[in-house]
């Protein structure tokens, strides 16, 4: 009864403590602005099964993808064993299904053992490539610190819990043999267990047993918790991240009105209003300069972003030896988010725009001015040095799409700024003067008219 309440008070603390970090991350989410979701359902739903549940993507790498499909495996699975768990957690049983399974009960278990096994192997092949193999794009500049330890962590975790699971089963398996109840004849344990626990007390094995029985639980409860502050949030994100991805082609950017409408002006495909261009009305800002004029969208993609580097491996400024790196594009996002929802949370008042100043009380995204901005992470170098190419977008297991947050920030360094690199210039001009890229002496239409 005891151990049933203790069982019972440490779901409940753990859910409230990860219950309230998830609404925090949801809430940083929507600081971005809003953004219509189009598109076909069916094909919205076809590309989760695919890409975010059959890991579609992941394969265009065959080695890294097997070894990930192992523990992607063994996780889905387990969590059939891990139901069975909180059963007997809360109601004081024991391999509360054996019973009424049967003989599938002992497949399902072989089935998940089998995938432990794979995973246990995969887990150390992963920290074989992030620390002795060094693989480049896992020791780039941002990935030092927490990112590098975060990257461990999970496969330290996946190890012990791994470790808790054979031992519950392998003494349970040697307690049921010298209880006279015969074998469970699961495909690993069943061997394991004798060689690993046979002849030890009943008493012995029983304490292993629960050992093994709450070690993998409080790893379970630790995940959880440690989820929100990983790049591990991606086993819960990626499935609504791919499902509003853009199904638009890649590369087409959002349309502005503001600015179509003054260039049909221009170009007298619609009459320009001149009263409310001397209406005085502020103008619109432009692009983005911080994560609030992003849309929600977009800060989705940074929460949902694993940190693999694909992205940046294929990039070719980056591999090139530029700055840019769209890894620590979504990085630098992620973290401003974070930072700008830390002010809300603490209501610093120090962080409100100077002309709202007198009468505000709460701090909120639309009031929140802290001086600083995204161009604070991300400099103007790495947003020139994008090529537009998409191989990034391309790359992404999980369909994050940097170059649109990199297009919206140079967007906003040109139309607002009247900033950007001074071999622009003349580009920029003579579109504005000619509607060429290039200097041309004639209009661009002339060829029309003769």
């Amino acid at each position: 009864m005891v151990g049933q309440i203790v069982f019972t008070l440490l779901v409940l603390l753990t859910f409230y403590i990860a219950f309230r970090k998830y609404t925090v991350i949801w809430r940083n989410v929507n600081l971005g602005k809003d953004e219509e979701i189009k598109g076909d359902i069916g094909e919205r739903i076809k590309n989760v099964l695919l890409i975010a549940f059959g890991q579609k993507k992941m394969f265009k790498r065959f080695i890294p993808a097997l070894f990930h499909f192992f523990i992607y495996a063994a996780f889905l699975l387990t969590q059939i064993e891990l139901i069975e768990i909180f059963v007997d957690g809360f109601f004081g049983q024991h391999r509360f299904f054996r019973s009424g399974l049967g003989g599938f009960y002992t497949f399902l278990i072989s089935f998940i053992e089998i995938l432990s096994v794979l995973a246990f192997v995969a887990t150390f092949v992963f920290l074989a490539r992030r620390n002795l193999l060094k693989i480049p794009r896992f020791h780039m500049d941002e990935m030092t610190g927490w990112p590098k330890l975060d990257g461990n962590l999970i496969l330290y975790g996946e190890f012990i819990l791994l470790v808790c699971i054979f031992t519950m089963n392998g003494a349970d398996e040697v307690l049921h043999q010298q209880q006279g109840l015969g074998s469970y004849n699961f495909a690993v344990s069943s061997g394991l267990g004798p060689m690993l626990f046979g002849g030890m007390s009943e008493s012995s094995l029983h304490i292993l047993e629960r050992a093994g029985w709450w070690g993998h639980i409080l790893m379970v409860f630790a995940f959880i918790i440690y989820l929100p502050f990983s790049k591990h949030l991606h086993i819960l994100l990626a499935f609504p991240n791919v499902y509003f991805s853009k199904l638009t082609p890649r590369g087409e950017m959002t349309n502005m009105p503001e600015i179509m409408n003054e260039v049909k002006g221009m170009m007298g495909l619609i009459e320009m209003d001149e009263s409310a261009m001397d209406s005085g009305e502020e103008l619109p800002k432009f692009g983005a300069s911080d994560v609030t004029d992003l849309s929600w969208k977009n800060i989705l993609d940074a929460y949902t972003c694993t940190e693999c580097g694909r992205c940046s491996s294929v990039c070719p400024a980056n591999i090139t030896g530029k700055k840019l790196s769209p890894r620590k594009v979504m990085m630098d996002v992620r973290d401003r988010a974070d930072e700008i929802g830390g002010h809300l949370d603490a209501n610093n008042l120090d962080s409100v725009k100077e002309e709202e100043k007198e009468k505000a009380t709460t701090l909120t995204k639309e009031n929140f001015d802290d001086g600083k901005s995204l161009f604070d992470y991300i400099s103007n170098e790495e947003i020139h040095a994008c090529t537009t190419c998409n191989a990034c977008v391309e790359a992404c297991p999980v369909m994050i799409n940097p170059m649109d947050i990199i297009l919206q920030l140079r967007r906003h360094e040109i139309l607002d700024l009247a900033a950007g690199p001074s071999d622009w210039t003349p580009m920029f001009t003579s579109i504005e003067n000619s509607g060429a890229v290039w200097q041309v002496p004639d209009d661009r239409d002339k060829w029309t008219k003769s």
